[in-house]
């Protein structure tokens, strides 16, 4: 505790550090957190009405319903919308101070805007930290155990249908027509291996099956052809236990794999995925990218609320609201549709999920030198 009150004396000292300063910081995130308890309240009873007879119907226990969905759902949802929580928050308490003249009496006493920013400056810092925690190592946590819940009481499976295709070494490609995640299986699999674009070693199999305990696959009811000095050599059994260099998560072919997993062990993921020739790189990557651009952008939010709020309006609070809610929404927007023209327009992946903030980073810079000074 001692060393807490130094670290702070010496951060009032270094920052100059005033009462009202701290009153602000008080009122930014008192309300932040306001709006995220209401928020989260509202969607956790509307998610309870819709899902209530199926927790009936399997039986599951209040407290699982609790501890295995509800503490897993909620900081999913709190990281998704907290720049737009942080947004809206910081509209509403300033528009407050404006319509209280506030504002006009801390810039009439000699301190610049400039100088008025800064506690705004320091709450958004800590809640982008809060946010990058949340996205990084928790949430990927939750997501995992609320899959886990959902296949525990409801069997979702996530059976694929698709072919998947998945590269194993430089010479050797794997596919299978059917992918059990749930049973770590699949149906229908091809192993082949090539030396001067031509077939040397040919596998085919009704299932295979990853041992968790050996690191084994275990082909069932197979066929292999070796192709050795031109001569054809074909065996088959009903199992046969061999490796790859490929784990049942190659398989899963699907996007939301990559929500589960904290972002060191994504970008190793993203690595190996090219390496293989996964056709969802892309999708991995602008998650990746969406961990680190979502937190950041929430100080760009955060100071684009105070340009857009801060001047007193005769009209009232609802005006900012509205035209906040506007600005909001367009962010929205401007993130969905260059998501989808990285997936499948052409847009590099890092442009696709930084360009909303680099707009709306321009925007804000022209708003505040606008603004009430």
């Amino acid at each position: 505790m001692k060393q807490w009150h130094k670290f702070i004396e010496r951060f009032r000292e270094v920052t100059g550090w005033k009462i009202l300063d701290s009153y602000l910081l008080r009122k930014f995130l008192g309300s932040v957190v306001y709006a995220i308890a209401l928020l989260m309240t509202i969607v956790v009873i509307f998610d309870l009405s819709e899902n209530i007879q199926r927790f009936m119907d399997k039986g599951v226990p209040v407290g699982k319903i609790i501890t295995g969905y509800y503490l897993n759902f909620i900081p999913y949802f709190i990281n998704l919308f907290i720049p737009l929580f942080t947004f809206i928050s910081v509209i509403w308490f300033t528009s407050k101070l404006s319509s209280h003249n506030e504002i006009i009496s801390i810039l009439g006493n000699g301190i610049s805007f400039k100088r008025f920013l800064r506690p705004y400056l320091i709450g958004s810092i800590i809640i982008m930290l809060v946010s990058l925690l949340l996205a990084n190592l928790v949430v990927p946590h939750t997501n995992a155990r609320l899959n886990q819940f959902k296949y525990d009481y409801f069997g979702r499976a996530a059976i694929s249908t698709s072919y998947i295709h998945v590269k194993n070494d430089s010479k050797s490609y794997m596919f299978v027509e059917r992918w059990d995640r749930g049973q770590n299986q699949g149906y229908f699999a091809t192993y082949e291996a090539f030396d001067n674009q031509r077939v040397t070693d040919k596998i085919t199999a009704q299932t295979m099956k990853y041992d968790e305990k050996t690191g084994h696959w275990q082909l069932q009811r197979y066929v292999r052809r070796q192709f050795i000095d031109g001569v054809e050599y074909v065996t088959t059994g009903d199992l046969l236990d061999t490796t790859f260099n490929v784990l049942p998560v190659n398989f899963s072919q699907d996007v939301f794999i990559s929500e589960t997993m904290p972002y060191k062990e994504l970008r190793r993921f993203i690595r190996d995925e090219k390496r293989r020739g996964s056709n969802l790189v892309t999708s991995y990557q602008i998650e990746a990218h969406k961990r680190v651009a979502n937190p950041l952008g929430i100080i760009i939010m955060t100071f684009l609320g105070v340009s857009v709020s801060s001047r007193k309006n005769a009209r009232g609070v609802g005006v900012h609201i509205f035209i906040g809610m506007g600005l909001a929404f367009t962010f929205i927007f401007l993130q969905q549709v260059s998501t989808v023209f990285s997936v499948s327009g052409g847009l590099p992946p890092i442009l696709g999920t930084w360009l909303p903030n680099l707009i709306f980073l321009a925007v804000t810079i022209i708003l505040l030198k606008m603004a009430q000074k």
